[in-house]
């Protein structure tokens, strides 16, 4: 469903939004309640107007002059206190609904599957969780309040007028008709142009993120004139589209003005002739003027809600588009819980394509590593390496085939027990904003202060933590910002390490230390597999990975086409020597040591 193209089933997403102040019945109701007693304030008021001229000034009653003048003070307080709640009351229950959707929209985010967030835009989805709940959420709150209480005026209005004078409130009525085609023509043309403006925000939002994000690789390469072009060119279409919606706006209001205004004409000539007839009392016309106003003020306040209606639709489409897709990777039902595992894995011709690819990645794979067995992965380029290190913590499903861990297959367990038991160092080191602590206790909270301290020290982290000011509190930047790559991956490997786990799956993650730091971080990975008997597969990069292995398999196009110790693939397998001179890096000398 594309919002763009006009954002079918707004109106249904917007109910649904609207749903959600159930949640915030008493603000809700009470702001109602407030907006219709200030409503009912100012019907009363050109009745009070009426005879204080037509029995006041007319017949010289100043009592009634008088009252009516106390009873237009009163009803002016009791109009300031009654918007003043409406206010209140309807932004607590506003705020109360995007809280609620920004938490949801959170949450959905954190549970869907990799294979969404491969093809989502970053920038559109923080739209999604920032401008889109924040356009739901203005109408929610005032919006949806204020087009019962209008309804509710508009109801009033046209009752008082036929009671007032019925051939007047006819003519007068005719007169305001074409307000309403206005504003039909008005709805039609706004929906789709709201849908775009959202869009184009996601993409601007998204090149911005994305930029930031690359800022060195810009610098690097002289690139911030494109850059900045690229942006420009998003922009100048975000303030087409926005200067359009003014444009429209600017078009269809004038008419709406000008059709009130030939109301008042209508008025001011067909009551003057009414009261030249005795048929209408200068009370009446004016109280029925002020009517006609109250009546074009609702009709006037739909037309900028319509404005604000059909913004929060396209926005609440987005929303729920998000909040309703589907998480691939899921529990099944009766998933069972796994039990401490001995860390055999066992992958059973394995297939694999990526959602909305072509190419199969995996074919046919098979292979079987032992409990505690260490495990060296290499192949060529695009072989597939990481696509297992992946399917094994089942971020992906397999397509075809079935990865097995202690002989259970891993999509009949549950995510939780399954990946509790798996310490995983991706291949891009990503930290937390917080302390050193924090980000090595992410896995395990609870960790005692002397269990991140081990953890630092098999990581080989804890010499260069020591070395800063506060230690283990000294605060990380966002996503490790005033750490070195090593030093990031040596932290993410002592998180990896801190859960205890019996199966360690590292993804290339030793690429930014140097050779000495990766030999002790290897012994390090020895003697926790040692006395633990920890399992571990590791995407080899380092000749001493490979001659360490228990097992080492090769891969080449999807396919593993040699296995076995370092030595009888030194022997057997062409392939083999040709990623050993090509890929792996050399031993370090003595001198590094």
């Amino acid at each position: 469903m594309d919002a763009r193209r006009g954002a079918p089933g707004s109106g249904k997403a917007l109910g649904r939004a609207l749903g959600y102040l159930r949640h915030y019945r008493a603000e809700t109701a009470g702001a109602l309640l407030s907006l219709l007693l200030a409503s009912a304030a100012n019907l009363a008021a050109p009745q009070l107007v009426r005879l204080a001229v037509d029995r006041g000034f007319g017949q010289g009653q100043r009592a009634v002059v008088a009252g009516a003048v106390g009873g237009l003070v009163g009803l002016a307080l009791g109009r300031g206190l009654f918007n003043f709640l409406q206010g209140y009351l309807a932004e607590r229950a506003s705020q109360g609904v995007a809280f609620d959707l920004r938490n949801l929209l959170f949450e959905r985010l954190q549970r869907l599957s990799f294979s969404y967030h491969d093809q989502a835009q970053t920038g559109q989805l923080l739209t999604r969780l920032t401008n889109d709940v924040e356009q739901v959420r203005t109408f929610v709150g005032g919006g949806a309040v204020q087009v019962v209480a209008s309804l509710a005026m508009l109801g009033g209005c046209t009752v008082l007028l036929f009671l007032l004078q019925p051939l007047l409130a006819v003519a007068s009525l005719l007169a305001i008709a074409p307000v309403l085609w206005v504003l039909r023509g008005f709805m039609m043309k706004m929906g789709p142009m709201f849908g775009q403006v959202q869009g184009t925000l996601g993409k601007l939002n998204a090149h911005l993120q994305e930029s930031l994000r690359g800022a060195r690789v810009v610098r690097a390469f002289s690139a911030e004139g494109r850059e900045s072009a690229r942006y420009e060119r998003v922009n100048v279409e975000y303030e087409n589209l926005n200067v359009g919606l003014i444009t429209v706006i600017s078009t269809y209001f004038p008419w709406v003005f000008f059709f009130a205004s030939v109301g008042t004409v209508v008025v001011v000539g067909v009551g003057g002739w009414f009261i030249f007839q005795a048929r209408l009392t200068v009370g009446e016309l004016l109280a029925f003027n002020n009517y006609l106003a109250f009546l074009l003020l609702p009709i006037i306040t739909l037309g900028f809600l319509t404005n604000q209606m059909s913004r929060a639709g396209v926005s609440a489409v987005r929303i729920f588009e998000l909040l309703d897709t589907r998480t691939e990777v899921v529990d099944k039902p009766g998933a069972q819980v796994l039990p401490p595992i001995e860390g055999r894995v066992e992958l059973r011709d394995v297939r694999f394509r990526y959602a909305g690819g072509e190419r199969e990645i995996l074919k046919g794979v098979t292979f079987t590593v032992a409990p505690g067995q260490f495990v060296a992965i290499l192949g060529t380029t695009g072989s597939g390496k990481s696509t297992i290190i992946n399917l094994i913590p089942r971020f992906y499903d397999v397509t075809g085939g079935a990865v097995l861990i202690d002989g259970q297959d891993v999509r009949d367990v549950t995510l939780a027990s399954l990946r509790s038991q798996i310490g995983i160092v991706l291949q891009e080191a990503t930290l937390f904003a917080g302390t050193l602590r924090e980000n090595i206790a992410y896995g395990r909270p609870d960790a005692t202060p002397e269990e991140v301290q081990a953890a630092a020290e098999a990581a080989q982290a804890a010499a260069f933590i020591a070395e800063l000011p506060q230690g283990y509190d000294t605060l990380v930047g966002e996503r490790g910002v005033g750490l070195s790559g090593g030093q990031r991956q040596r932290v993410a490997i002592a998180r990896a390490l801190l859960t205890q786990p019996r199966l360690l799956i590292l993804d290339d993650s030793t690429s930014a230390v140097d050779a000495r730091t990766e030999r002790d971080i290897q012994q390090a990975l020895d003697r926790l597999m040692r006395d633990t008997r920890c399992t571990a597969l590791v995407i080899a990069q380092r000749m001493s990975t490979v001659r360490d292995a228990s097992q080492v398999i090769v891969l080449d196009e999807g396919q593993v086409v040699a296995q076995g110790r370092h030595e009888e693939l030194l022997a057997s397998s062409p392939l083999y020597n040709e990623i050993l001179g090509s890929q792996l890096r050399p031993e370090p000398r003595e001198d590094e040591r």
